[in-house]
């Protein structure tokens, strides 16, 4: 019998999430910092550009969600090998990651391309429709990119190095200002190209982030020990089958939270063009917040996946409850200042005076739905460290697509409450996910401390 560690304070796990997720959080941050300043130059380039950004970011986002999702299976799988120190498999396992997600971006290019005769079918206008093919067209350019530095994020972050990403992220926040002035407006020589500039600026930037992240990561010495080029290896039918196992329930429920996303701004674009953008406004300010509990939420993965992988379960437990906290605060903090500042908040992206004031009643309503997003992304994120992936899968269905979307259609088309209505399904989507998220924790963890006490391991 091997006795365990004894527990740590919640401080000391607070000290410990928080190290490794300030990195994650700000790299989410710097991510979320490129949707913004395609926002604030898009708006101020013209309303049309906005709307076309917005529809052609809720048609990409909910596939890069669903392929990161399936990707992010290397986070678990890596970091409990990396807590059991199984160091010699450790090298094998990046390769997987990183030929699912250039096959991947295969059918995502594809559909990209052929947007069309949805866009037809939400009714949007002719000019809006034209400028949104030409961002997604340029966009699909960067596609391979963009997962493959997924991958090797994953791989990084799973072993505890979390600052690479943020500081590559950083640099690719400055090349996508520098990249949209450049293409946006028309500067040094370039075309003026308005939204598909914003597209193009997009495709250079995951580029730029993929090819120093590959350098970093393969030129690392301290990843010298996992001889991650010797163990190279074509896709093997195990290792593919493992990582679906785990991925594809994350990239499904990840999928269906950020659809309903983009599904409410489709249905936000049949009510008018300055209500998208007022929706954009509102969810890219609450993007925000998401992104930072994402991060933070990744380093809970990691951490109780480290954790699981040296058998020490009651710590695994007060790992994910601790990380969970400091979600829910932060969220409250957030929407405390969304409540209280809204119009300076939105006066930052536009000063259209129709769109201002359609903003302020959103930015309301995307500050109550901050805590329970704040748990649910943080309870999905502690379970997905227990490498349950698939009962979460549910949760979500359950919770976005019967409950969530129902209630925003019924109450915000059938019965005319515009976008109060459609918010107001959102909010109910998220309470339910989140409750249910933190049973599935609580029961997952009280069953394996039951059935591994600690000293009898």
């Amino acid at each position: 019998m091997m006795k365990s560690a004894g527990p740590l304070s919640i401080k000391k796990e607070s000290g410990i999430i928080l190290h490794l997720g300030l990195p994650l959080a700000g790299a989410q941050l710097a991510q979320i910092s490129m949707s913004f300043v395609d926002t604030i130059m898009a708006g101020n380039y013209h309303s049309d550009d906005l709307a076309s950004v917005a529809i052609g970011s809720s048609f990409f986002m909910p596939l890069f969600t669903l392929i990161t999702g399936i990707i992010m299976a290397m986070s678990p799988i890596i970091s409990q090998l990396f807590g059991a120190r199984k160091l010699s498999v450790i090298g094998e396992k990046i390769w997987p990651g990183l030929w699912i997600a250039l096959f991947l971006s295969l059918p995502v290019i594809l559909i990209l391309r052929h947007m069309t005769p949805v866009m037809n079918l939400f009714g949007f206008e002719p000019e809006v429709i034209m400028i949104t093919n030409g961002y997604l067209r340029a966009l699909v350019w960067g596609v391979p990119a963009a997962f493959l530095f997924v991958a090797l994020r994953f791989f990084n972050e799973a072993l505890g190095a979390t600052r690479p990403a943020l500081y590559i992220t950083a640099i690719g926040l400055l090349v996508n200002i520098v990249a949209n002035y450049t293409l946006i407006y028309g500067h040094f020589g370039f075309p003026e190209m308005g939204a598909v500039g914003t597209g193009w600026a997009t495709a250079i930037v995951f580029w730029v982030m993929c090819i120093l992240l590959f350098i970093y990561t393969f030129r690392q010495k301290a990843y010298r020990r996992f001889q991650l080029l010797s163990n190279f290896k074509l896709p093997v039918k195990k290792d593919i089958k493992e990582m679906f196992r785990i991925g594809v329930p994350i990239g499904i429920s990840m999928g269906m939270e950020t659809s309903i996303f983009c599904s409410i701004a489709l249905l936000m674009g049949s009510l008018g063009t300055a209500l998208v953008a007022a929706h954009q406004i509102a969810m890219n300010i609450a993007s925000v917040t998401f992104m930072i509990t994402l991060g933070l939420s990744m380093a809970i993965t990691v951490r109780i996946g480290h954790l699981i992988g040296k058998k020490r379960f009651i710590e695994a437990r007060k790992s994910g409850f601790t990380g969970m906290g400091i979600c829910t605060v932060f969220m409250c903090t957030m929407a405390l200042i969304m409540v209280l500042f809204p119009e300076q908040i939105i006066r930052i992206y536009t000063r259209e005076e129709e769109v201002v004031s359609t903003a302020l009643l959103l930015i309301i309503m995307a500050a109550i739905f901050q805590i329970p997003d704040g748990i649910q992304v943080s309870g999905s994120a502690s379970l997905r460290g227990l490498k349950d992936t698939r009962i979460p899968m549910y949760v979500n269905l359950i919770s976005y697509w019967m409950i969530g979307f129902p209630l925003a259609y019924i109450t915000g088309i059938v019965y005319e409450w515009g976008s109060v209505g459609l918010w107001a399904g959102l909010i109910a989507g998220l309470s339910a996910a989140a409750v249910l998220h933190t049973l599935r924790f609580h029961k997952k963890t009280r069953a394996l401390i039951n059935r591994f006490p600690p000293g009898h391991i």
